[in-house]
């Protein structure tokens, strides 16, 4: 009798910086048959531990996260692909999961619940669980990202869709620090976006968008449950948001410069 061989799985983990998180990302998987770091040109030491644990590193320039996810993809060697993010940690269940599901698909893109940790305790609200993101177990040919997508990266599926059963673990934070340097950058692609995209933009907007994220976050998602963290995770919405937009208004006025003559004298 024959033994049937299960597909091969490459897993692709995008990375920028990420000393303090990439060995643990990477020993969660060092089961997989391929394993791809794609580096945007860390100037830290991300793409030599990765490589010291038995990873391939490849270094693509970034511009946008569709077409860095696109490019992953193009790289992974296999027809199935498991996307893992630097913050992630694939958990034993899931691997069985992944293996089990391997050896006989009904699906042909899954998408896979995570469990955040976060100032110390397992987040259970704030709309962090299950907190699913894009399938990140998927047929090579089954997903297609934006290229234009700066972030919050839309995608296309052909194919089938499943959810997971069991979850993998998101520490997306180490410290305040991580959070408010991960909204400076990403507030200020989301302002790209919206600028791209056309959108209603103002001071007020800002303001308003930033107050209903808090909201939606603390009282509709139920975050005040999760304490002084939920609290950082809504405050934190509303700070990126807030600036989101603000950055997007500002772009567009064109400020004079200062002129000494007109400055109030004390």
């Amino acid at each position: 009798m024959t033994e049937f061989l299960s597909p091969s799985l490459s897993v692709y983990i995008i990375a920028y910086n990420e000393a303090d998180k990439i060995a643990d990302a990477v020993k969660s998987v060092l089961w997989a048959d391929e394993i791809l770091v794609l580096d945007s040109n860390s100037t830290d030491e991300t793409a030599k531990i990765a490589e010291e644990l038995g990873a391939t590193v490849k270094q693509i320039p970034f511009t946008t996260f569709g077409k860095l996810r696109n490019d992953a993809i193009a790289a992974c060697s296999h027809d199935w692909v498991f996307s893992l993010d630097s913050d992630e940690r694939c958990t034993p269940e899931a691997r069985q999961e992944i293996q089990s599901i391997l050896a006989n698909p009904t699906a042909d893109a899954y998408f896979v619940p995570r469990r955040n940790w976060f100032m110390g305790r397992w987040i259970k609200h704030c709309g962090w669980y299950p907190d699913y993101r894009q399938p990140q177990l998927f047929r090579k040919h089954a997903m297609v990202f934006d290229d234009a997508a700066e972030v919050h990266e839309g995608y296309t599926l052909n194919g089938r869709v499943a959810y997971f059963k069991h979850a993998i673990i998101q520490i997306p934070y180490q410290n305040l620090d991580q959070l408010i340097h991960k909204m400076q950058r990403y507030s200020s692609l989301g302002a790209i976006k919206l600028e791209r995209n056309g959108k209603s933009l103002g001071m007020g907007i800002a303001l308003g968008r930033a107050f209903w994220t808090f909201f939606r976050i603390y009282f509709l998602k139920l975050g005040i449950l999760d304490g002084w963290a939920g609290f950082v995770i809504a405050f934190g919405n509303f700070e990126g948001t807030f600036y989101r937009y603000a950055k997007a208004t500002t772009a567009k006025m064109s400020w004079k410069p200062a002129d000494d003559s007109t400055a109030p004298r004390l």
